[in-house]
């Protein structure tokens, strides 16, 4: 019997937008076997009930890659039992990694011709879709030679095999709009000032994913993309309400305020309803006289350089829960570079969460001595956030070391990469680039809607960037190489590192 390296079958780039890698094989040997389920991913399609659903020996009509030869047999003609001049057949799960799914052809004796596709490829649907289209069901060349009976094969294998729901596509399809709309206006983060709010404006979805435009800026050309879920954009007239400095012309400072007072909103706002609300530990405020108050320190994941977690100090308190935190030594005098987390972020952290954790703090620049929080804060005469004011709970997200997802660099958010977690510590994830040495990393919480499944991209049609050649920590396959040019010259280490008075990156 012929077998096949599950590590060389093909993977089907149909659905890719222009570019984009699609090459996991060439990550390391059994890939497959490494990544990341979708059901970690809570802000992503189907993730409740991914497992459920798609497992192996699952059954699928899929198109055929191997037509046959079948002119006319037993009543069947192959040109009116065709679609669009294709062929489909019954293929089963063999494997499930990611969003990606391992086929082979109902009938097939080993995996020679085996490959991987993404469920919401045009190429696969639930059984009974060509029964439903009037077509009939043409087994490949290869099958045919086999079995004489492959009627017979198709009735036995559809009885003695789990199916996917006949409106599972269809869900899958409705999971992936996007509650915004474009044309939508919102207030999101000022990607070159971190301490303002701007107005901007949807101009583009790609699966939940959203491009927006500053709202009279015609000099940025690049825009700003995030999730809809991401902590960074907010309902308009949300500025004000809490109290975060807001960078915009009087008249929206004005008409923005009045929306919220009278709780009216024009049809292109987009509304408080559209944005998740932040969860607040109420029993524990409860039991505390003692809440957030400006100049106490704790320890926050820099935002300008995520792969590090610093001293820093709450500058600032707003209205509803919200803080603007400063990281220490190298704060801009204007305070340009403070930047607003809930008290809910697992992006801030108590006081000795790295010596805790076993994980290096970096402590504030040009500080000549051992760093010692006790020291350093008898030194700055400060006092200590208290524990219990920060996010203590402990999702059982199903992340490990080691496993493969497609992540978006939060310095250049225009990009999705290959990445692999690095460490896991509680919560924080810290994911490594593919083929970029550790100063690329960055810490994020396993939450973050910035994380995918593998194969996110091909399944909406995002470009994924691909590694920058071998990781000799990772890849084992050359095949990367061919990839390092077009990687390197989006993803420059100029644009990762903006001097702290000015910004963070598109």
């Amino acid at each position: 019997m012929m077998s096949c390296d599950p590590n060389n079958i093909k993977v089907n780039t149909t659905n890719n937008s222009a570019d984009s890698y699609n090459s996991f094989p060439s990550v390391g040997k059994d890939w497959f076997s490494r990544a990341a389920p979708v059901s970690s991913f809570k802000h992503c399609p189907m993730a409740s009930v991914w497992d459920t659903f798609i497992k192996p020996n699952v059954m699928i009509e899929v198109k055929n890659r191997h037509p046959s030869t079948l002119d006319r047999q037993e009543g069947c003609n192959s040109k009116s039992d065709t679609i669009n001049g294709e062929s489909y057949w019954l293929a089963s799960v063999i494997q499930v990694a990611g969003y990606y799914v391992r086929l082979r052809y109902v009938g097939a004796d080993d995996s020679s011709n085996d490959f991987w596709e993404t469920l919401l490829s045009t190429e696969i649907q639930c059984i009974g879709w060509c029964t439903s289209k009037g077509k009939t069901l043409i087994p490949p060349e290869c099958i045919r030679k086999k079995h004489t009976d492959w009627k017979g094969l198709l009735v036995k294998s559809v009885l003695n095999s789990p199916t996917l729901p006949e409106n599972f596509m269809k869900f899958l399809k409705e999971s992936l709009k996007s509650r915004m709309k474009v044309g939508m206006r919102l207030e999101c983060v000022d990607k070159c000032r971190l301490s303002a709010i701007r107005s901007a404006t949807i101009k583009k979805i790609i699966g939940c994913r959203l491009h927006l435009e500053y709202d009279d800026d015609a000099e940025d050309e690049e825009g700003f993309w995030c999730h809809q879920d991401s902590p960074l954009i907010h309902p308009v007239g949300w500025a004000q309400v809490i109290g975060h400095d807001l960078k915009s012309t009087s008249e929206y400072a004005s008409s923005s305020l009045d929306k919220v007072i009278q709780k009216k909103v024009d049809e292109k706002d987009a509304n408080w309803s559209l944005f998740p609300v932040p969860k607040v530990d109420k029993e524990a405020i409860k039991k505390s006289d003692v809440n957030f108050q400006e100049g106490m320190k704790l320890e926050a994941i820099d935002p300008l350089n995520l792969s590090t977690i610093c001293p820093a100090t709450v500058t600032k308190v707003l209205r509803n829960n919200y803080l603007m935190v400063g990281i220490d030594g190298v704060m801009a005098d204007d305070g340009s570079d403070w930047f607003c987390y809930h008290a809910s972020s697992p992006n801030i952290l108590p006081v000795g969460f790295c010596l805790l954790q076993k994980i290096p703090l970096t402590p504030p620049k040009e500080y000549s001595q051992v760093f010692e929080w006790y020291d350093y804060i008898k030194e700055t005469n400060a006092t200590v956030a208290p524990v219990h004011l920060f996010k203590r709970d402990q999702p059982k997200h199903g992340f490990k070391e080691g496993m493969l997802l497609e992540a978006v660099d939060l310095m250049v958010p225009k990009l999705v990469c290959v990445a692999t977690i690095k460490k896991v510590v509680g919560r924080l994830l810290r994911i490594h680039f593919n083929g970029w040495d550790g100063t690329y990393d960055q810490w994020c919480d396993c939450e973050s809607p910035e994380l995918y499944p593998i194969g996110w991209c091909q399944m909406v049609g995002y470009r994924l960037e691909p590694p920058k050649g071998p990781d000799p920590d990772i890849a084992t396959s050359l095949e990367t190489a061919a990839y390092s040019c077009t990687s390197s010259k989006k993803r420059d280490k100029s644009q990762r590192n903006k001097k702290r008075k000015g910004n963070s990156s598109a």
